[in-house]
């Protein structure tokens, strides 16, 4: 990672702080209005590849610390640093964020925000940071900056992004029962949540709820699923062409072992079809449970 990626995005985050109101100390807005302006200067600069004019920006006594902990103090070692990225930079631009500003005296603010700085060729590398700004002889000038890397996020969306058809509401009946399931995403797309009712005669029997994820050291697809009568259970999906097989596992109520295949079959984006073979409960063998045809519930909208 390059030490000096994420000092120069700092300044930048300032542009779109609008905080100044009518509870504002007095001036406070103006002073908003001037920092704002050198971070203008500060992003020009930088885009430019101008690094006296970036340092020109800091302190005298200025500090950087990396997120390696390396130090940088004073105006004229931060002018050395950015010297030497941009002699070995090339393309690089600041992408803005949308940072907390606040004021602990007229003279001294605070600046807290994620920022972007990207270069040729290379993926965005992010950091979290403080910045302190002061203001000497009427200009404000950056005092000290703290930064630490951001850490991209885990995501398993990637590896279940093939079960993205099944996001919905589906409906199996006839005349005696219903079976209604509920499909969607958690927060993130690192799960699918499954939720289903099972009514006999417009009464609720059986609910349950099934999570889909991704089980990263397995290397596969799994789910677990609780009913409302206390059984629980466990499957591992993989797919087979446009068949998807779940070899599904369950304790019951009672305590006793219950396992199936089942299979989903997508037939278009509004149809599956769903058969369960291969049915045991504690060893012994139950009749297979022959294909139905699921469909998605049309909104109302």
């Amino acid at each position: 990672m390059n030490r000096f990626m994420l000092v120069v995005a700092t300044l930048a985050l300032l542009v779109f702080c609008d905080r100044a109101t009518a509870e504002e100390p007095q001036g406070q807005a103006a002073d908003e209005a001037a920092i704002r302006k050198a971070v203008r200067s500060y992003v020009a600069a930088f885009n430019q590849g101008r690094s006296r004019v970036v340092a020109s920006h800091w302190s005298p006594q200025g500090v950087y610390v990396s997120p390696s902990g390396e130090r940088f103090q004073g105006r004229g070692a931060i002018a050395k640093m950015f010297a030497e990225y941009f002699a070995e930079t090339s393309g690089q631009r600041i992408e803005l964020g949308n940072p907390s500003i606040r004021f602990l005296t007229p003279n001294v603010a605070i600046e807290e925000g994620v920022a972007k700085v990207s270069r040729r060729g290379e993926p965005l590398e992010a950091t979290s940071y403080m910045a302190v700004h002061v203001k000497q002889d009427g200009q404000w000038k950056v005092d000290s900056v703290r930064e630490t890397v951001v850490q991209p996020m885990t995501s398993h969306h990637k590896q279940l992004k093939s079960l993205q058809w099944l996001i919905g509401t589906w409906v199996d009946s006839d005349e005696n029962a219903t079976i209604k399931t509920v499909c969607q995403w958690t927060k993130n797309k690192n799960f699918i949540t499954r939720s289903f009712s099972v009514a006999i005669k417009d009464r609720i029997e059986l609910e349950g709820t099934q999570v889909i994820g991704w089980d990263a050291e397995a290397g596969a697809i799994r789910s677990w699923m609780f009913d409302s009568q206390g059984g629980f259970g466990e499957a591992q999906w993989s797919r087979k062409g446009n068949r998807w097989i779940i070899a599904a596992s369950r304790t019951l109520v009672g305590g006793e072992k219950a396992s199936s295949v089942n299979f989903l079959t997508p037939v278009d984006r509004n149809t599956f079809r769903w058969q369960s073979v291969g049915r045991e409960i504690d060893g012994e063998l139950l009749p297979n449970i022959d294909e139905v045809t699921v469909v998605r519930q049309q909104s109302n909208k």
